[in-house]
């Protein structure tokens, strides 16, 4: 960069913005919501769900009350539960594990790659007669290598459901994150690419009896007369969430496309910083299309780096608290992961969000050259 900038606040997440941004709009969807009484389970929540489907191609979609409870429920309709194993990739948010673990089956990390998703080879090694699925986590906005996944799946007969929180959108060999396994869980989390204004979910499945099993699970095990035919959770989707939802949906591909520039800001002015570790650049590798839901970086001097940032007014974050999974003692792991537990020391998020600007962007940059004695 030519020219010194001022100082400014760029927080990781701005928060506000998700509402503030968007205020007149979501105002106008409550007021139309609770005028008419519509709060659980009404049009706006079928008419989203439809929408999702259409956008992901999944055959169906359901709104759940979180992606944890989706990805509890994907397991259980599977027909996953006690004495089975489950394999994971170490480098996720520990609510994966937890899903595999509330279905009563025990969650096998295992390795992440250069990519910090699950390591196919890893995942290979991991598989015991006690296997019966592999969950990857489609990270940070990008898509697991599926084939390889895939043909690990078809040669042992296991099946894969997907943790695709970070990854509406995000596609491999043009398609959608979601859409490979039996079925997967999508996160609405405020923060997330598609975010509500509280917890929120969907999951997808293009199988018929599994859409069946959790549109029962998902609502105390009723069907849509009412009748109780199975033992069933709460785990709905709030109507008004479903609402704002919608009307995001509709203007989704915006949301990526700026995600997407500010990737290729970042890939511009920080690819000649030999201490970093970028990710791939958008368009960079034609099996990928990636939303960049996170900007994760590996870095020389992490730590020192975050605090340099920090007195600079610059937010970032080391996703899970700076653990992988495994990595929790009171969980009962007995692994050693070491690639994934060194990725830990490097690792580091940058603030990706549609609230950033370019000059946002180019401070953030200007400052890391500065931390490393670039001009």
């Amino acid at each position: 960069m030519a020219f010194e900038r001022e100082p400014r606040a760029v927080p990781f997440f701005n928060y506000p913005f998700v509402f503030t941004s968007l205020e007149d709009d979501l105002v106008s969807i409550f007021r139309d919501v609770g005028r008419r009484g519509a709060f659980i389970a009404q049009r706006d929540l079928r008419d989203f769900e439809r929408h999702l489907a259409a956008f992901t191609g999944a055959r169906y979609a359901l709104g759940v009350s979180n992606a944890t409870d989706g990805l509890h429920i994907a397991l259980r309709a599977a027909g996953i539960g006690p004495g089975d194993e489950v394999i994971f990739c170490s480098h996720t948010m520990v609510a994966t594990a937890a899903a595999i673990h509330f279905a009563g089956a025990t969650p096998v990390p295992v390795e992440c790659g250069p990519d910090h998703l699950m390591d196919p080879a890893a995942a290979a090694a991991a598989v015991t007669p006690r296997t019966r699925a592999i969950m990857p986590t489609q990270l940070n906005g990008r898509t697991c290598n599926m084939d390889a996944l895939q043909a690990i799946a078809d040669k042992h007969g296991l099946l894969i459901i997907e943790d695709a929180a970070q990854a509406l959108g995000s596609r491999f060999k043009g398609r959608q994150a979601g859409t490979f396994g039996i079925a997967s869980a999508i996160s609405f989390y405020p923060a997330k690419t598609l975010g509500c204004l509280g917890d929120g979910g969907a999951v997808l499945t293009n199988d018929e009896d599994m859409h069946r099993k959790m549109f029962l699970l998902r609502d105390h095990g009723r069907d849509e007369t009412g009748e109780v035919v199975m033992w069933g959770l709460n785990t709905r989707l709030d109507n008004l969430q479903a609402a704002i939802l919608d009307y995001k949906l509709a203007r989704y591909d915006q949301e990526i496309a700026r995600r997407r520039e500010i990737a290729s800001l970042y890939q511009q002015l920080l690819q000649d910083v030999s201490e970093l570790v970028l990710p791939p650049a958008p368009d960079s590798d034609p099996d990928h299309f990636d939303i960049y839901q996170n900007y994760e970086i590996e870095a020389e001097r992490r730590d020192d780096l975050r605090a340099y940032l920090k007195e600079h007014g610059i937010g970032t974050l080391i996703q899970w608290g700076g653990k992988a999974v495994h990595q929790f003692e009171k969980l009962g792991f007995k692994v050693s992961l070491p690639y994934t537990e060194r990725m830990f020391t490097r690792c580091l998020m940058l603030p990706m969000n549609r609230s950033l600007s370019n000059d946002d962007v180019e401070y953030v940059c200007q400052t890391i050259r500065q931390f490393y004695g670039y001009r």
